[in-house]
């Protein structure tokens, strides 16, 4: 997944906070709509948006804006993104930059 150390800097970087890796767990469940996370973890959703905005810069989780048929306002839909991260000394030897 990472071939350059900035890659592996911004992955680690989104991983290295406990909220984050709850969202990213939560988001490997099921998809969910930013208000309905932001409850399910007792966090404000201005909050919820800067830890996705992370996990979605690095690569982990990717949104959707949906329009619902009984609902006029466009909702945010995130889930998580397949992913698999090895690291070890080969893999970080072979890293670009």
């Amino acid at each position: 997944m990472v071939q350059s150390v900035e890659e592996l800097a911004t992955v680690c970087d989104a991983l290295s906070n406990p909220v984050r890796v709850r969202i990213l767990k939560l988001l490997c469940q099921k998809e969910w709509y930013v208000y309905e996370l932001a409850k399910e973890l007792g966090i404000s959703r201005q909050l919820l948006y800067l830890h996705l905005k992370k996990l979605e810069k690095a690569g982990l989780v990717e949104s959707e804006l949906r329009l619902e048929p009984d609902d006029p306002r466009a909702k945010k839909y995130y889930r998580a993104r397949p992913f698999r991260l090895v690291i070890d000394n080969d893999v970080i030897m072979n890293l670009e930059g």
